[in-house]
This record gives C-alpha cells, sequence and structure tokens, in this order.
C-alpha cells in the first residue's frame, strides 16, 4: 500500500489483484468503516460479493452513522457528522456508490449538487444572556502569548506530546479565547484530552481555520447520517451479494505464529445466543472494527433519563481478548476505562406544535421550514453550565418526518454540571428537563417553560459513555497499526485504528484506514490520497495565521522574536519579492 496524490490516480481502474477469487473476507462490525472496506473489497479487489461477510452484533447495520425512529420513543439522532471537500478517501468512495435520492447521480453527485446550492454558514455561532447573541462575530480573540502557544503545539513533534493533555500545552490565556469556545464545541474536545490529538486536528484543518467560526468550512448530507450514507452503501453491497450477519457477537480472533508470520486462524462469536467458531485460512482475510464511540449507548425518553452503562462494552472486550495475543495489537485500556473523561450526553428534541419554531428561527435568522440550511452547525450557549450546544441541520431531517415538525441535536460537554434553570446535571434529567433547560437558554419566559417542556416537544437523552475515548491522550503502540507487523491475512479499521497525519472522529478516519486495509492485503495496485496537505502550503499558512490574529498585521505584534527580525530589517529585506507580495496578499503586513 502506498499514497498517491493529484488525479492521475485517482481517476485510474486497477487491476484484479491476483488470487482474489480464491479469498474471502469476514468483516467484524457494520459501521462505516466496515461497510466501506466491503465497498472497496468490490470495487478495487473484485471481489466477489459473495465472499464478504459482514458480523454485527446489534440488529441493524451504521454503527454511530444513526439516524433511527425508536418505537414508543420517537426520532434518534446520537451524533451528527461534520465533512469538508478534502475527505479525500471519503469521496472516492461515494463517487462510486448510487445515489437513493438522484437518478444516474452518484452519491457524491447529490452531496455536491446540494451543497454548491445551499451552502452552509452560521448566523449566530453562540448565545448568551439566554438566547441574545454572543457577538463572537468571527474573531479568536488570542492574546500573542496564546496565538505563540499554538504555533508552539503546530510545530511540535507528535513523540514529544505522547501522553500529555491539552492542558500540559495551554495555559489561562489561551482557554478564556473564541478560538478554545470555537474548537472545543465544534470537535467535542475537554481540557484533558490529548495535547497530541489537538496538534492533529489543528494541522489537518488548518486550511479551514478561516471558516471555524461561521462554519462556512462545512458540508452536511440532505437527511441524516444513515439514510443519506449507510442506506445507499447497503443497497450498493446487497445488490453485489454481501452476506450480513446480524445478533452475532465476535469474542475473539484468535492467531497462529510462525516466526515473525501472524496468522489469523479463528473467528470464536455468539450468533443467537449460541456459541460458533469460524475456522480461517491465510486466503480469509478478516477486518476488526477495534473499540466504538457509540458502544454501550442508552436511551432515556421524555420522562426518563438515559443511564450510564458502565459494563465492559462487546467491541471492547473483543479488542482486549486480541490485544492479549500480541503486543503490536495495541492497548485497549488506555480507552475505555476512564468513563468520567470519555463519557457526555447527547438528545434529540422533535417540536410537536408551532410554539418552539419561533424561537429557534430568532437564533438562527432563518426559515427552520425552508427545507435550507437552518443553524448552519451548533449553536453553543457560552454562558451554560453544561457547556451545551444545538442543531438543526436542513429539515426534514427525516424522511417519515412530519412536515410540521422540527428535529433539534443537543448535546452538553459537561455531563455531571448542575444546569442553570433544572438544577441537575444532564445525566440526571429526562427528555422534559433537557428540552426545559435548552427552552431557557433560547430565551423563552419562564412562566412558559414548563408547559412547553412537556406538551410542546419530545426528548430523547443518549447516553454515551465512550463517545470521545478516541482523544484520551495516548503514546506509540496504544493504537495499533492498521495492518499490524507481520500480520498476513489481518487489520485493524475505524476509530482506534492508526494511520499517519489523519484525524480520528471524523468519517473520513473510518473509510481511510478501511481503504488502507483492503489495498494492503490484497495488493491492490493504486494509490490511496495521501491526507491533504494543507499544513505544509505555505498560503495556507498565511492566510490562518492572518485569521487568527483577526485582522492585525505582523508589525503590530509585539513579541520579542519579532522585534528582533524588525530591527535586522527582515520585513524590508523581502518587499519587493515573491515573498513580500505573499505578506501583503494574505494581510500579515
Amino acid at each position: 500500500m502506498y499514497y498517491s496524490s493529484g488525479n492521475y490516480e485517482a481517476f485510474a481502474r486497477p487491476v484484479k489483484p491476483e488470487g482474489v477469487d480464491g479469498k474471502s473476507a469476514y468483516l467484524v462490525g457494520a459501521g462505516l468503516a466496515s461497510l466501506a472496506a466491503a465497498c472497496f473489497l468490490i470495487r478495487d479487489g473484485q471481489m466477489k460479493g459473495s465472499h464478504i461477510h459482514i458480523l454485527e452484533e446489534l440488529k441493524m447495520p451504521g454503527g454511530a452513522l444513526d439516524g433511527s425512529e425508536e418505537a414508543g420513543k420517537g426520532f434518534v439522532i446520537r451524533g451528527g457528522r461534520e465533512m469538508e471537500d478534502h475527505f479525500e478517501c471519503l469521496w472516492d468512495l461515494f463517487h462510486s456508490i448510487p445515489s437513493l435520492e438522484v437518478e444516474n447521480a452518484s452519491v457524491l453527485d447529490e452531496f455536491y449538487w446540494l451543497n454548491k446550492k445551499d451552502p452552509n454558514y452560521s448566523l449566530m455561532r453562540a448565545t448568551v444572556n439566554r438566547g441574545e447573541d454572543a457577538h463572537t462575530d468571527g474573531k479568536f480573540t488570542l492574546s500573542e502569548k496564546a496565538s505563540m502557544e499554538i504555533v508552539k503545539l503546530f510545530l511540535t513533534r507528535d513523540e514529544d506530546l505522547y501522553d500529555l493533555k491539552i492542558t500540559d500545552v495551554f495555559t489561562e490565556e489561551f482557554f478564556a479565547s473564541n478560538f478554545w469556545l470555537y474548537w472545543r464545541t465544534m470537535f467535542a474536545f475537554e481540557d484533558w484530552h490529548s495535547a497530541l490529538e489537538m496538534k492533529l486536528y489543528i494541522q489537518r484543518f488548518i486550511h479551514h481555520i478561516g471558516g471555524l467560526p461561521d462554519f462556512s468550512a462545512l458540508k452536511f448530507t440532505q437527511y441524516n447520517q444513515f439514510e443519506s450514507l449507510v442506506q445507499p452503501m447497503l443497497k450498493y453491497l446487497e445488490e453485489h451479494g454481501v452476506q450480513f450477519v446480524y445478533d452475532t457477537r465476535v469474542t475473539n480472533v484468535v492467531f497462529e505464529q510462525h516466526g515473525t508470520r501472524k496468522v489469523a486462524a479463528k473467528i470464536e462469536c455468539m450468533r443467537g445466543g449460541q456459541p460458533e467458531s469460524i475456522d480461517l485460512t491465510e486466503d480469509d482475510l478478516v477486518f476488526v472494527t477495534n473499540g466504538s464511540c457509540t458502544e454501550n449507548s442508552s436511551l432515556g425518553d421524555h420522562r426518563h433519563p438515559a443511564v450510564l452503562k458502565t459494563e465492559p462494552g462487546g467491541c471492547w472486550e473483543l479488542w482486549r481478548s486480541i490485544a492479549a495475543q500480541d503486543e503490536s495489537f495495541g492497548r485497549p485500556d488506555k480507552f475505555c476505562t476512564n468513563i468520567d473523561e470519555t463519557k457526555w450526553e447527547s438528545a434529540t428534541i422533535t417540536t410537536l406544535d408551532d410554539r418552539i419554531p419561533p424561537y429557534i428561527e430568532q437564533i438562527c435568522q432563518r426559515d427552520p421550514f425552508s427545507g435550507k440550511v437552518v443553524t448552519g452547525g451548533i449553536v453553543s450557549v457560552k454562558d451554560s453550565s453544561w457547556m451545551l450546544s444545538w442543531t438543526l441541520n436542513r429539515q426534514p431531517h427525516f424522511k417519515k418526518q412530519p412536515k410540521d415538525q422540527l428535529v433539534v441535536w443537543f448535546y452538553a460537554l459537561y455531563t455531571d454540571v448542575p444546569g442553570d434553570y433544572i438544577k441537575k446535571p444532564i445525566s440526571a434529567c429526562t427528555g422534559e428537563e433537557i428540552t426545559a433547560e435548552w427552552l431557557y437558554h433560547m430565551g423563552v419566559p419562564e412562566a412558559d417553560i414548563p408547559e412547553m417542556a412537556a406538551n410542546s416537544a419530545n426528548c430523547i437523552p443518549c447516553m454515551m459513555p465512550y463517545i470521545t475515548a478516541f482523544f484520551m491522550p495516548r503514546t506509540a503502540g496504544d493504537r495499533p497499526k492498521v495492518v499490524p507487523d507481520g500480520c498476513v491475512n489481518f487489520a485493524f479499521i475505524g476509530q482506534f485504528a492508526d494511520t499517519e497525519r489523519d484525524t480520528v472522529f471524523t468519517t473520513e478516519y473510518s473509510v481511510r484506514t478501511a481503504m488502507e486495509s483492503v489495498y494492503t492485503l490484497l495488493g491492490v495496485d493504486r494509490g490511496v490520497p495521501e491526507v491533504f496537505a494543507s499544513e505544509y502550503d505555505i498560503r495556507v499558512l498565511l492566510d490562518s495565521t492572518s485569521k487568527m490574529m483577526d485582522g492585525k498585521k505582523l508589525t503590530e505584534l509585539k513579541q520579542p522574536m519579532l522585534l528582533k527580525l524588525l530591527e535586522q530589517g527582515a520585513l524590508r529585506k523581502v518587499s519587493g519579492t515573491v515573498v513580500g507580495e505573499l505578506l501583503k496578499k494574505y494581510g500579515i503586513v
């Protein structure tokens, strides 16, 4: 497997890998990584669909890409996925998956046309004082000290950040900035999360710094992620004869080692509550999604809180069983043993009458029933004790959603802090109480809140104990390589497999690990698109620097290094050169 860039290989169709007709594949889990791997096995590996088996513990596919109408509860979305232009592997995949909405078009075509016609951006990024505009006004409010801390982190080597927390590399001046407000609420970073992941995010999305305050960097699907992304893949795979085996919990993959060669020899599982095993040969390829951010999720309802599940989840136990056999298979306990630091709670709020929508419209400054972009990303409540955020994507968000209802996604970064109206932590709240806290921060008169919370909405809370597990501080080897050293028929895929330069908690990461695993194990002779190299583009670096300085010129700063450069006439020396023109173009001088 190798990386490529440009469009030469992007449009190429690889030759059929030697011996693929005699091979089969077993994919553990039916989330995005597994579904993508199956698609790549068929499209690029040219494996027969009937040779591909997807083993899923639940009774439905999709993993974290969910969106459903739960019987007796209502519409549920545990989370949402933000996408951008440079998800190279994701778009490589979806340009081959037929759209279910537009005839003779791919999912990528449908997505591209939608976001061209209805581009995403926010008109009110944050509120304070119960629904008033917080007037972040696109400013980052970074002090010079905080700016230099970001630059230092950007330039730090990965290995120098192993096991460090964000609080180890930033001071209070950074945490007081709008930059941190935008960042933590958009990506769900907590103070104690990995400084390494923070650095990788800054490098990965440096080209979108200017679009961070108003979400103009982001793109969204027409409907929820299950209907817009998962269902088209399912149809593609089913039409190719892929075998889906539900209600099947894989408990172990047993390896045989011959010198340095590691061969997956047996899959052990529980199917319908009964133990089974699948004997494997070297021609049977195994792809395991190790770990899950939505494992052990639990739903409450409008009258009952969601319950925090602390027992070990099936995917974590599977990874532990695999990891016990060889140190190259990673260290799952680094990510799944501190639920207090990996959990938060979301909720799906469905409006039931015409009382709440005017408050939404007042904040988002758009008609929420227009079918177009509504909030344009999350609205964060800057003075919320829960650090709550909420968003409405294009409505209807579900194909079966009544036209007079709106579906809102809500989440709280702090799960164990009492609210401002409801004096309880969100973890102890019913859907009705969560709705009341939300209405309070939207400016609904306090006298109206109890009745509106009770009868004008239906709210389904969702507690997720491992939702930010992949952000826990880590070191080399904690996450296993996509194809661990010596493995001949086995790969890890998904958010807890390790690949170069890309960032977890993205759809791109799941698809990238899937693509790399298939190309490696089958020897597909086509390049995997490299991670977009914006961090090495001087134009992007200059532009992002200008944006983070909130329009200040370099000459206005008072950093000692800059004073020294000015004294030496460095800026004068580049005047009239290409470098000087670039500095002017991007507002640096």
